[in-house]
């Protein structure tokens, strides 16, 4: 599974460095994914949005045994 995750986190990073952003694979561990946004993402006033309807839903979407993905710092 980590090894999916880590291929769906580059496709993510990808899209964000489109909008000068970025992200960063922390840690998985029972189902909750946790991420760093970096670049400009990380002080994005909608970056709450990006991490649900963008970086959860595509994680979700290839991953359906995750549960939830949360944003560190």
């Amino acid at each position: 599974m980590k090894k999916k995750l880590k291929e769906v986190i580059e496709k993510i990073h990808k899209g964000l460095t489109l909008h000068g952003g970025g992200i960063e694979l922390v840690d998985v561990n029972d189902g909750v994914v946790k991420v760093r946004l970096t670049g400009a993402c990380a002080g994005c006033p909608i970056s709450q949005m990006t991490m649900k309807s963008y970086v959860e839903k595509a994680i979700k979407d290839e991953l359906p045994e995750i549960k939830e993905v949360q944003a560190v710092q």
